[in-house]
């Protein structure tokens, strides 16, 4: 069993700057966890620290239920693939892929079989004789990824490999690990500020801000359920819109009246948001659930000026302000709309989203 566990973990630089606050995660065998946050939050540094690049200030780390908080990095038994490749530019794709296993005193015939099938697999095989300079980015990604299976590591470490790659390519690497996973059965950790690539290639997904994690669940169930609004508004794209506003009774109904439009609140959700009532709330909806209304009665018509329109093939993203609040709708048809003019949206309120306007906890 080659689990991953941290437990109270914490990182401070010197000058007091902590990165990492009391951390605690267990990551099962064989599964791949992906590590999600903004720039800063300390995903990276959790995962240097995991594989011994980083000291850790406080806390304990363990492999297959081993403490390795002393144990070099060389002997941890994990593989680490950068975002840069680090590839020696003057060896070929053979020579790098075996160049670890040439420094642990490999046999040179187990090096040539563990090399052969890493290439295989990933389908570099022609590639061998090449120098990096002579492969695309995405090939050069493929020939670190090797690198690393070549060890048959316990753990793989991935420290936002695909940063590099443009779009299509990252597409099409996305797919490349997450088949990995399934054919070598081994766990992952993988850190990434891509909320796509966390959503498409995680068993589950740990979300993390400013040192602490916020959430641990699977994709979806992060998706449907965030635990507060900063993990409400960065997993989904576009991300999830949210208006500032107070919740009022009229006729035993309830509403949210943002000041330049009041919708109704959905009746399944009025025994959790009742003692709200009077008070400021946030309102959360995601861009995919807004519709052109059939008619537009009072209540359910979000009336809101159009700034911008991307049609985007399939759907199209439309950018619009209520007058004080700006918010991004995802159709499936332009409906004749134009910049400039006013148009009518309704809202999913069986889908919508409340939280806590001071701490942000979700209510609903």
């Amino acid at each position: 069993m080659a689990g991953v566990s941290l437990k109270n973990i914490g990182k401070t630089y010197p000058g007091g700057v902590c990165v990492v606050d009391n951390l605690n995660l267990e990551i099962e065998d064989k599964e791949f966890m992906v590590l999600v946050g903004p720039s800063g939050c300390g995903k990276s540094t959790t995962l240097r620290m995991i594989a011994g690049l980083e000291e850790i200030t406080e806390g304990e780390i363990s492999i297959a239920d081993t403490v390795i908080n002393t144990v070099p990095p060389k002997d941890r038994n994990i593989a680490m693939v950068f975002q840069n490749y680090a590839l020696y530019p003057h060896k070929t794709v053979y020579a790098n892929m075996a160049y670890g296993l040439k420094m642990r005193k490999f046999d040179k015939n187990k090096i040539e079989q563990l090399v052969n099938e890493a290439a295989d697999i990933l389908g570099i095989t022609d590639y061998l004789d090449r120098k990096p300079k002579a492969l695309s980015g995405g090939q050069r990604q493929r020939v670190a990824v090797g690198r690393a299976i070549v060890r048959k590591p316990e753990v793989f470490l991935f420290d936002e490999p695909l940063s590099n790659l443009d779009a299509k390519m990252r597409v099409q690497m996305r797919a490349e690990i997450s088949k990995l996973h399934h054919q070598l059965k081994t766990t992952i950790i993988y850190v990434t500020h891509d909320q796509i690539e966390a959503m498409t290639m995680g068993t589950r997904i740990c979300v993390m801000k400013d040192g602490y994690i916020q959430q641990v669940d699977a994709p979806l169930e992060i998706y449907n359920n965030p635990a507060n609004k900063f993990v409400a508004g960065f997993i989904g794209s576009p991300p999830m819109n949210f208006f500032t506003g107070k919740l009022i009774f009229k006729d035993d109904s309830l509403f949210f009246d943002e000041g330049n439009f009041c919708v109704e609140v959905a009746k399944e959700h009025l025994e959790k948001l009742k003692s709200y009532a009077g008070k400021e709330i946030t309102l959360g909806i995601r861009p995919g659930h807004m519709s052109v209304p059939e008619n537009e009665s009072v209540g359910t018509s979000v009336k809101s000026m159009i700034e911008v329109l991307e049609p985007m093939g399939d759907d199209v993203y439309v950018y619009l302000n209520t007058g004080k609040t700006p918010y991004v709708a995802r159709l499936d048809d332009l409906y004749g709309m134009e910049v400039g003019k006013e148009f009518g949206l309704q809202f999913n309120m069986q889908r919508a989203f409340f939280f806590d306007i001071d701490t942000e906890i979700t209510i609903v």
